[in-house]
């Protein structure tokens, strides 16, 4: 994503011909959601379903959440609630890290201190296969292959994943803070009806009915009527 807690730059132009390019058709993108202030939980809920009514983004799959220690940043921080989104996109690259920062504003983020405890982050971690070393916008993510706390809620949702051609479930095994990232419990729907980032696939028209991972979720798609 952007500098680490920089003022982030994705309100004006983007800077390379390659982030501004939105794809022929669309493309799978990964984005990375972590929260340790307020309630992380309906932080959480209420990004993935932003996501699901955004205009270019449609096939919303969330994956099982993850309770993390921190990594790095001040010391007595609480810990992390983290989950990963794939997502089909028509939006380009900086468009897609526009709407992460949106979210980030929607919930209150302020980037004062370094890997500080925040309401919201959102991370972009790969567009397809597209790379750029543009310092506002790295991809594939400069650090997701070290971050088990990224890499393990991603092979719950999709044990078959790939970053940079190696397995990502295999890279979360490895990662220096694997030990510390602990599955969250499955939740129950809320009273009033499921939240819309657990409807299953068969309540779904047009979504396939094979089974997804234990514990992940997927969304409404989202149709762009322009």
């Amino acid at each position: 994503m952007s500098r680490p807690e920089a003022a982030h730059p994705a309100e004006g132009p983007a800077p390379t011909p390659e982030l501004a390019a939105r794809p022929s058709s669309p493309v799978t993108a990964v984005l990375a959601l972590g929260a340790n202030l307020g309630d992380p939980s309906e932080t959480l809920d209420a990004s993935v379903a932003v996501l699901t009514v955004t205009p270019g983004i449609e096939a919303v799959a969330a994956s099982p959440r993850a309770l993390t220690a921190p990594v790095g940043g001040p010391p007595g921080q609480p810990d992390y609630l983290n989950q990963v989104v794939r997502i089909r996109t028509a939006l380009s690259p900086w468009e897609l890290l526009g709407v992460a920062h949106r979210l980030e504003q929607d919930h209150h983020r302020r980037r004062t201190v370094r890997w500080g405890a925040r309401t919201l982050d959102v991370d972009l971690i790969v567009y397809g296969d597209l790379t750029s070393d543009h310092p506002d916008l790295v991809l594939p993510h400069p650090r997701a292959a070290e971050r088990g706390f990224v890499l393990l809620p991603w092979a719950w949702l999709d044990p078959e994943a790939e970053l940079a051609g190696e397995s990502v479930a295999e890279l979360g095994a490895r990662a220096a803070d694997a030990p510390h990232v602990r599955r969250e419990p499955a939740r129950t729907a809320h009273l009033d009806g499921p939240r819309p980032d657990v409807l299953r696939p068969d309540s779904t028209p047009g979504l396939p009915s094979a089974p997804l991972p234990d514990g992940a979720a997927i969304a409404r798609p989202w149709s762009d009527p322009t």
